[in-house]
């Protein structure tokens, strides 16, 4: 396997395809934008950005699904958490993002919080804890839904539920080339999510708002062969979607995850942190599933009163790829990973975060 990735992270492979693109000068300044979160960690990691032409800008859209999490909808976790014979499950990154207060707050004050994996392994958690009701908050894009879906589709023991802040990447790209403002030249399109849908969801965004967009695998070889996709269209004037990723990537995706979420999830319109409610964007549980849906059993629902962010921070800016993690007056002081304001800077996937990270002395 080392030597299989060596290849996509050859240095010399890497300059030349970086020649290759600068030749494709359209003559205007080009602005893309990724919508994945290990695609800015790959960024960031490689240098890539320093190998772009200065005409070419590549930005950082919401694909952070942790970030992207309301503020409104994690103070329903730790609502629900608080009640008594309630167990929490969720990712680690989570737990620490704040809104009232975060769940790692909440664990401080009683609350049973437990960082899992996955999805399995908060059924597990379940079948341990029969005397107890385990909530799964889930989060995360069509990657992660896929497994909820297979879960809740398996029988899971009657103590088991579901919170769902899953969201759907396609209206999201709509909804930012519907705002005012400066819109992205192309899209940089994630390959792990496109790997459960496909391309066709892109393909039926393009016929309504035609734009460059390339799937793009998380090698530096990778990245560079999107980009420079998304650049080959705009010179030809032409916008499609191209998969650049076909190692892993299928035009129909994954059949069986797609059939697991169209058969536990109906979309609904849901709120993004810095864009706000999207139609059709999440996914919540269809009528037979929806007595595993913990907000419904018990009876809650988010406040859209809780703020999503402390006055200053600009993750919202920042997910709409509208500044740069850097412009954040509290970017390294006070905001740091191990002292976040905002999620862009507690998630592994934020792009605050990566930029922290693999900041330059």
């Amino acid at each position: 396997m080392k030597e299989w990735t060596s290849g996509l992270r050859d240095p010399g492979r890497v300059r030349g395809l970086a020649a290759e693109m600068a030749a494709l000068d359209p003559g205007r300044p080009i602005r893309l934008m990724h919508v994945c979160g290990t695609h800015e960690h790959a960024l960031c990691a490689a240098g890539i950005r320093d190998l772009l032409p200065e005409w070419l800008t590549l930005v950082a859209g919401p694909g952070c699904p942790v970030c992207v999490c309301p503020a409104s909808e994690i103070d329903l976790a730790v609502r629900i958490a608080a009640l008594p014979g309630v167990t929490l499950a969720t990712f680690g990154d989570l737990v620490r993002v704040p809104a009232r207060i975060s769940l790692a707050q909440a664990r401080t004050r009683g609350a049973d919080v437990r960082v899992v994996y996955g999805v399995a392994d908060a059924v597990a958690l379940a079948r341990s804890l029969p005397d107890r009701t385990v909530v799964f908050f889930a989060v995360g894009f069509e990657t992660t839904a896929c497994t909820t879906a297979a879960a809740l589709r398996a029988s899971p023991p009657d103590n088991f539920q579901v919170l769902s802040s899953h969201r759907l990447v396609p209206p999201a790209l709509q909804a930012l080339l519907d705002l005012p403002g400066e819109t992205p030249d192309g899209f940089l399109l994630p390959g792990h999510v496109l790997t459960v849908t496909g391309t066709k969801a892109y393909e039926d965004l393009l016929s309504r708002r035609p734009i460059p967009m390339a799937v793009a695998g998380f090698e530096p070889l990778d990245i560079l062969q999107a980009i420079r996709a998304i650049l080959e269209q705009v010179r030809r004037g032409r916008a499609e979607v191209v998969n650049a990723y076909p190692r892993a990537v299928r035009e129909q995706g994954n059949r069986a995850a797609r059939e697991a979420i169209a058969e536990v999830f109906e979309a609904a319109d849901a709120p993004w942190r810095g864009i706000g409610t999207i139609p059709g964007s999440g996914l919540r549980l269809r009528p037979a599933f929806r007595h595993r849906d913990a907000g419904e059993v018990f009876g809650l629902a988010p406040d859209p009163a809780v703020q999503d962010a402390p006055t200053g921070c600009r993750c919202g800016e920042v997910l709409l790829g509208r500044q740069e993690p850097e412009e954040c007056p509290f970017f390294g002081n006070p905001c740091v990973p191990d002292d976040p304001m905002g999620p862009c800077m507690v998630a592994q996937e934020g792009t605050c975060a990566a930029r922290y990270r693999h900041r330059r002395a």
